[in-house]
């Protein structure tokens, strides 16, 4: 016996595929395109990945870098989240969720990595809640067979019988997605940086000292967690080790004013993540990658600077005594306490010397560098 659901499908299967034997998408890739735009694949139909993710804006949500706005906004029109939504791009280089040797945690999709890779990512917004909300997965594939080009598509990419079983079409539908996801359109490395490393671009002196210091061991910690490979040279650097770190970040209590949450509230990070229960590892989230990070803002996993400067003050906190620098820019008060302060991992954030105001100034104008060649006209001097 046929649900009444699973009979509205097959007979949307049949109509789609005596109407059109046409494939109207020829790839994976050129499939989970269209699936990213999709607002259909919402509950009211105004959501899709790329909302939250928009490529016309380093693949953050724009909304969301408004000043006060620094978590997205639900399909149902009034739920927000507690975390910055991070970008899209680039996020194909994270590694699977897992331990290395050491027993670090690295890897993985969201900022705890409780999915372990692309698919897992793509599968979780359209069903959670206060995101894009729908119901369950068979409802999403019913909605998939509305398409007839869906359809058509879906089954000669992965089988005739494919739309009749939810689970199945969902990750196939998921896996359409990360396809999208894993090309050049989210990773052209061909940022002014990518350009100083093949020759075709001169860093200017603010740039180049702003270079120096970030890779410098003796002058800044910069690149203990923001560098993957071991030269400073190598293409298609991602700017993370993909670890995860507690960096005493506070609570937004701002965006909690917003967005509903109690401002008691901690947010545990990578110990949320239910493959996780080391105490020692609460409050510690994903090393992002600083791949267009001049127009990705704003910063921290819960958005809570607005200005790239203040991030790098942020750090500089941890190693100035000037009483000047214990004071958020953006706020004009004293930086406030971390969320989760047992396990700030001092050890690192104190290793280096505290930076004047002409070393900072390069630091931002290098990480300005690193913004993808489409994006340039949206920094701002």
């Amino acid at each position: 016996m046929f649900t009444s659901l699973q009979k509205s499908t097959l007979v949307a299967l049949f109509f789609a595929t005596t109407a059109s034997a046409q494939i109207a998408f020829s790839s994976i890739e050129s499939f989970g395109e269209a699936l990213f735009f999709d607002t259909n694949l919402s509950a009211n139909r105004t959501q899709s990945c790329a909302t939250c993710h928009d490529p016309a804006n380093g693949f953050v949500d724009a909304r969301a870098a408004m000043p006060g706005n620094a978590f997205s906004l639900g399909d149902d029109g009034h739920s927000f989240g507690d975390r910055n939504a991070p970008t899209a791009a680039y996020a194909m280089f994270s590694p699977p969720f897992g331990q290395t040797d050491e027993g670090y945690y690295i890897g993985g999709q969201f900022l705890d990595g409780r999915e372990a890779d692309l698919e897992g990512q793509a599968g979780g917004p359209p069903l959670n809640p206060i995101e894009m909300g729908m119901p369950d997965k068979a409802s999403i594939v019913a909605r998939l067979t509305e398409n007839p080009d869906y359809v058509v598509t879906m089954q000669a990419l992965f089988g005739a019988e494919m739309l009749a079983q939810p689970e199945a079409a969902y990750a196939a539908m998921a896996a359409s997605i990360a396809a999208f996801e894993r090309t050049d359109e989210f990773a052209p490395f061909d940022s002014k940086y990518d350009r100083y490393l093949s020759g075709d671009y001169t860093l200017t002196n603010e740039e180049e000292l702003g270079r120096l210091l970030f890779f410098s061991e003796q002058f800044t910690n910069c690149n203990q967690c923001h560098q993957l490979h071991s030269s400073q040279l190598a293409a298609q650097e991602t700017f993370t080790d993909y670890r995860y770190y507690n960096i005493g970040v506070p609570s937004n209590v701002a965006g909690r004013e917003i967005n509903g949450v109690d401002v008691a509230t901690v947010d545990h990070g990578l110990l949320g993540n239910p493959a996780v229960n080391n105490p020692a590892e609460d409050g510690k989230f994903r090393t992002p990658t600083l791949r267009n990070i001049a127009v990705t803002g704003p910063y921290m996993h819960n958005g809570v600077f607005t200005d790239l400067r203040t991030v790098i003050l942020f750090y500089n906190k941890y190693n100035s005594r000037s009483e000047a620098r214990q004071i958020n820019p953006e706020t004009g008060a004293t930086w406030a306490a971390p969320e989760v302060p047992a396990t700030v991992e001092l050890d690192i954030l104190n290793d280096g010397p505290a930076l004047e105001d002409q070393r900072i100034d390069a630091i931002v104008a290098f990480l300005k560098t690193l913004t993808d060649a489409r994006y340039e006209d949206l920094i701002v001097p």
